[in-house]
């Protein structure tokens, strides 16, 4: 008998195992997200379902929220760097008084999660 069958109707290949040929199944990879992605997932499973259930019936769940974390991440690194140009938060800030920078790097960095979590997250 062989030890792999493929069966060309459902597409599957088989191991002989024992008695009894037993389908080769793999798992479906992981989704590499970020906290953005985990926040949207959360917030389209409990608020919005009928999205939620046409991405996970589909199959497109993972690519889905791993595009809205790439997205939002992206969209955070450039509000940050645009909001602390424009506000003159620069190195010579950070030799000069280091908890002034951090203090106003901080309210920065919390201006552009808002505006994320507004405008991608939970919408």
């Amino acid at each position: 008998m062989e030890q792999i069958i493929h069966d060309e109707k459902n597409g599957l290949d088989y191991q002989l195992v024992g008695d009894y040929y037993l389908p080769m199944l793999k798992t479906p990879r992981a989704p590499q997200i970020g906290r953005f992605g985990r926040m949207h997932y959360d917030y389209i499973r409990k608020h919005n379902k009928v999205l939620f259930n046409g991405l996970w019936l589909s199959g497109e769940i993972n690519g889905y929220i791993e595009q809205v974390d790439r997205n939002a991440e992206e969209m955070f690194s450039v509000l940050v760097k645009e909001l602390a140009r424009n506000e003159g938060v620069a190195e010579q800030l950070k030799a000069d008084n280091q908890m002034l920078w951090v203090q106003r790097m901080n309210n920065i960095r919390n201006r552009a999660e808002e505006i994320i979590l507004s405008e991608l997250i939970f919408v």
